[in-house]
């Protein structure tokens, strides 16, 4: 007679805290391009696109080199890189790019619009009892204009910036910094980017993960999957249902 017992399914836990990313997640960073068009009619959207590329470009040139024989940081805080991320996209589009105009964008950056659906998604994760914070490239300066400008500062447990590390995401000691301030591993936290590649070194790191594909991209090539692909930030309360 088989005394075996089947195994009891266990439900899969439930995460501890959920960590966002800022810059394309919770604020659209695309949003500069409306004031970019006014500056210059014709261009806004691809003038938007370029500063964007060029502002990760410079975080990981940054994180990845050092200079001279003592192999010294080359950091520079996020707000710094932003800049010269705006003037060379003009250059490379051939604007003329006065410093009045340098301002005028760099504030708009300060305040980029915020994603319609992040109060309700933040208020159903507090009434849950769930962690909530950021998790940014961005400097403590920019993060505080732009929680505040958007109204989710009561919302959020947390801003984490990465600029204490004088280094940018995806270099693992940025993740850590959600686990430190947690006092969560990995595996119970869920970490939501609209970034690919910030899902995946979130992935790497032993999040779990969420990628927000608002522009219907296509994935990376390489490294595992996020644990779930969304279009909008709702889709993390789907990953807490029980």
């Amino acid at each position: 007679m088989d005394k075996t017992h089947p195994k009891t399914a266990r439900a899969p836990q439930l995460p501890g805290a959920v960590l966002f990313d800022a810059y394309g997640t919770l604020f659209d960073v695309y949003s500069v391009g409306l004031l970019a068009e006014q500056l210059f009619p014709g261009h806004g959207q691809a003038l938007g696109v370029l500063w964007r590329d060029k502002q990760i470009d410079y975080t990981r040139l940054v994180t990845s080199s050092r200079s001279g024989p003592e192999r010294t940081s080359v950091y520079q805080p996020f707000w710094e890189l932003t800049s010269a991320a705006l003037r060379y996209a003009c250059k490379k589009l051939g604007l003329n790019l006065s410093a009045g105009q340098e301002q005028q964008l760099m504030n708009q950056y300060r305040h980029l619009s915020a994603f319609p659906e992040n109060r309700e998604v933040l208020q159903a994760l507090k009434q849950r009892g769930i962690i909530t914070g950021i998790l940014s490239n961005g400097d403590p300066a920019m993060l505080g204009v732009a929680v505040r400008s958007a109204g989710l500062d009561g919302l959020l447990d947390h801003v984490l910036s990465v600029d204490s590390l004088g280094l940018y995401k995806t270099h693992p000691d940025a993740y850590a910094l959600g686990i430190q301030a947690l006092g969560l591993p990995a595996s119970q936290v869920v970490f939501v980017s609209s970034n690919s590649w910030d899902a995946l070194g979130a992935t790497w790191f032993g999040y779990q993960t969420l990628w927000v594909n608002r522009y219907k991209l296509p994935p990376e090539e390489i490294g595992p999957p996020p644990a779930r692909i969304g279009n909008s930030l709702r889709d993390v309360l789907a990953l807490l249902a029980p």
